[in-house]
């Protein structure tokens, strides 16, 4: 698998939102990608603040991440929605991902991010919440989507063809 594509899946939280994340994991693995989940919750990070900063370094507490999210060629993002925007975790997460080094900007500018959740408020803000961040800190996010709940199952060709394009998308990097 050395010549094929890396694409890291993020999840923010367990459960349905993990379960998308595998999800993707297959589709991409299946069209030869090498796909890799980082659970956010599992990296149990420290609330960041200006306090914590003083006690915790961003390379330290990302050191086994960092080196895989450098490498990657796209990324996607898996979140449900929590009072209308992301998670805590997901913040956290780019927050210290932040204060990793003096380009942090190099692991993420320019490549191509998805957005996906399985949400039990709609999903829709926390899609456009994802989008808007993404986007500040420099990433290519398409405009194509994954919103699943409850009542709406995952469409498998929606999957496909994000997928696909991540794929696609990558190689060109």
């Amino acid at each position: 698998m050395n010549n094929s594509k890396k694409i890291i899946i993020f999840s923010a939280s367990e459960v349905k939102n993990l379960e998308l994340a595998e999800s993707f994991k297959k589709s991409l693995e299946d069209q030869n990608a090498e796909a890799t989940i980082i659970n956010l919750v599992d990296l149990e990070l420290p609330l960041y603040s200006s306090r914590t900063e003083s006690l915790y370094k961003g390379e330290e507490l990302l050191s086994k991440q960092l080196p895989l999210i450098s490498q990657a060629q796209a990324f996607i993002f898996i979140a449900p929605e929590y009072n209308g925007s992301t998670p805590p975790v997901f913040n956290n997460f780019l927050a210290w991902l932040s204060r990793s080094s003096k380009d942090w900007r190099a692991y993420l500018n320019g490549k191509p991010a998805a957005i996906a959740t399985f949400s039990g408020g709609g999903g829709f803000n926390v899609l456009l919440a994802m989008r808007t961040q993404l986007a500040f800190i420099g990433m290519n996010v398409l405009g194509r989507q994954i919103l699943t709940h409850s009542n709406k199952v995952l469409d498998e060709k929606s999957l496909l063809s994000i997928s696909q394009e991540l794929v696609s998308i990558g190689s060109m990097r």
